[in-house]
């Protein structure tokens, strides 16, 4: 029973549960940029440049192989590029964002430089020691 117990140890740790928190929200987060991009930025980024979907962009590089009867025996080879491309959107819009986030926290966690601390007062005896050896040094 060691092994279960420092497992449950292990993961009810507050560092692996922020983990695993911020996995969550990260890829929701990701669904939704992935939906920004693919619904909301491509469609008019192709309608600039002549009416494209880009998930449509692909290079041909093997045509699909048909019978006589027009049945699919083996699916076309493609590169699909468009898909790349927006993939590639969705990469830098995700990383902006958390450049962004990161950002804003670090200036709320930045802290006003702190005075140097006051040297430590002596206790009385070594006051008291202080002045008797000055006064010896007069002498």
């Amino acid at each position: 029973m060691g092994f279960i117990k420092e497992f449950k140890e292990f993961a009810t740790r507050g560092n692996v549960m922020d983990l695993a928190v911020g996995i969550i929200i990260g890829s929701a987060f990701g669904k939704i940029v992935s939906s920004l991009v693919a619904d909301i930025i491509m469609p008019p980024i192709g309608l600039l440049v002549g009416g494209i979907k880009f998930t449509d962009l692909k290079l041909w590089l093997k045509d699909a192989v048909v019978d006589s009867s027009g049945k699919v025996i083996q699916g076309a080879v493609t590169l699909n590029i468009g898909n790349f491309i927006q993939a590639v959107f969705d990469f830098f819009i995700i990383a902006g964002a958390i450049f962004i986030i990161m950002k804003v926290m670090n200036s709320l966690n930045r802290t006003k430089p702190k005075e140097p601390p006051a040297p430590p007062v002596p206790s009385m005896e070594v006051q008291l020691l202080s002045e008797i050896r000055d006064l010896l040094k007069k002498k």
